[in-house]
């Protein structure tokens, strides 16, 4: 006999268990504490096993039927719904502890920490993984598909970051490879959804190049009233041009002040080998300033927040915006431009010195080998004629052009 709805409400609690069967092998079971619970029994190669629905009322007696039919079928086509349900419980654990985000963080661990990559290296893998957390992040790396990538990519596309995009894909890709090496994915979606995306705007690092805007900006520079720490960040970096993140992250035991030089390591550079930068008078005169606000701490130029990390990416950047220079007049990475311009143009130094002050790599593998031991001597001497030309610069009154200086010592 068939149960209703309305004597499953009236079941009375007792202080057994006991059970009442529906029909085709589905029952409910009635608990001393109260609780009734839904059962399927049935026979797979003669051995008797039962599939738990759930609670009643969360499962009503018209549902419980559902799974019990759908389970039924199962059965007549010789799957065991027990087994079945077991498989995808441990498939679901396996797809969670292989999600796009658990591979590509991997990836990061092995490709990039594991390998002593560059910090801000390893910062910026991370923020192309933060572009794509939302989206496809807790998703099976093996389940997504083209169009739930180039959707995702997409988004940053209209939002005017074509380069962050297309970037982003090419990080993408290097996961879904990694996974496909780990047996964990049997494709690389990204690689398919490249001709998708629009193609960024090239543009170059704003830079100023007229020696009368340079002498403008290093006055401004000097006057700038905000804290003291991007103020010789500032300073600073227009006498040594290295890249932002490699000043952001200098420590003080990398500067040898009986030698004048600063040495920063290889796992900073961009290249991968130790740089090491001719410090001039100028130079050393604005460390020994900076050490009296951070000579205590690891970093030269620390957090506001917390000195145990280093000035944010965007300190000075967002210092030159209040300053009031647009992104498009000045950028900290620009610096290098200026220096490698203004130094070429001066006709004073070898194109290799200037090179290897800028910490540039050789296409040539010979003459990179042989150019690594040479012009230190050149570049300790252009380093002071470099932040003397600065300081001639921001004297301002009548700017010598950079040709008449060639004679000048």
């Amino acid at each position: 006999m068939c149960l209703r709805a309305a004597e499953i409400r009236a079941f009375p609690t007792l202080d057994t268990l006991y059970r009442k069967s529906d029909e085709k092998g589905l029952y409910l079971e009635v608990r001393p504490s109260g609780g009734k619970l839904w059962f399927f029994k049935y026979r797979v190669h003669g051995t008797e096993k039962r599939l738990s629905f759930g609670p009643w009322p969360e499962v009503s007696l018209a549902q419980a039927r559902d799974l019990r039919d759908q389970a039924r079928r199962a059965v007549r086509s010789g799957k065991d719904p027990l087994q079945e349900r077991k498989k995808k419980k441990i498939t679901a654990k396996l797809s969670a502890g292989n999600s796009f985000q658990s591979v590509a963080e991997d990836f990061i661990e092995v490709k990039f920490v594991g390998n002593r990559k560059a910090e801000a290296t390893i910062e910026k893998a991370r923020w192309f993984l933060s572009h794509l957390t939302g989206a496809i992040g807790a998703r099976p790396i093996a389940d997504i598909e083209p169009a739930e990538l180039l959707a995702a990519l997409k988004t940053i596309e209209r939002a005017g970051k074509r380069e962050t995009a297309m970037r982003t894909r090419a990080f993408a890709s290097r996961v879904f490879r990694h996974g496909v090496a780990m047996s964990l994915c049997k494709t690389d979606p990204a690689a398919l959804i490249g001709d998708a995306l629009m193609s960024p705007i090239v543009k170059h690092r704003a830079a100023i190049l007229d020696p009368a805007g340079l002498g403008e900006l290093l006055r401004a520079i000097d006057e700038y009233g905000g804290g003291p720490i991007v103020k010789i960040a500032m300073q600073l970096l227009p006498h040594v041009f290295v890249r932002p993140g490699e000043l952001r992250y200098a420590k003080w035991d990398e500067v040898d002040w009986e030698e004048a030089v600063w040495r920063i390591p290889a796992d900073r550079t961009k290249l991968r080998r130790p740089h090491s930068v001719p410090l001039s008078w100028q130079s050393i005169t604005l460390l020994q300033e900076l050490r009296r606000h951070t000579g205590w701490m690891d970093w030269l130029f620390p957090g506001e927040r917390s000195h145990l990390k280093p000035m944010c990416e965007n300190a000075i950047n967002l210092a030159f915006r209040r300053m009031g220079f647009p992104k498009d007049v000045v950028t900290a990475h620009g610096f290098r431009a200026t220096a490698s311009t203004l130094l070429n143009e001066s006709g004073k130094w070898h194109p290799d010195a200037i090179e290897r002050a800028l910490a540039h790599g050789h296409s040539n593998a010979v003459r990179g080998t042989y150019a690594r031991g040479q012009h230190w001597d050149e570049r300790v001497e252009m380093a002071q004629w470099w932040s003397d030309y600065l300081d001639r610069l921001k004297v301002g009154g009548a700017v010598i052009p950079i040709h008449k200086l060639k004679s000048v010592g």
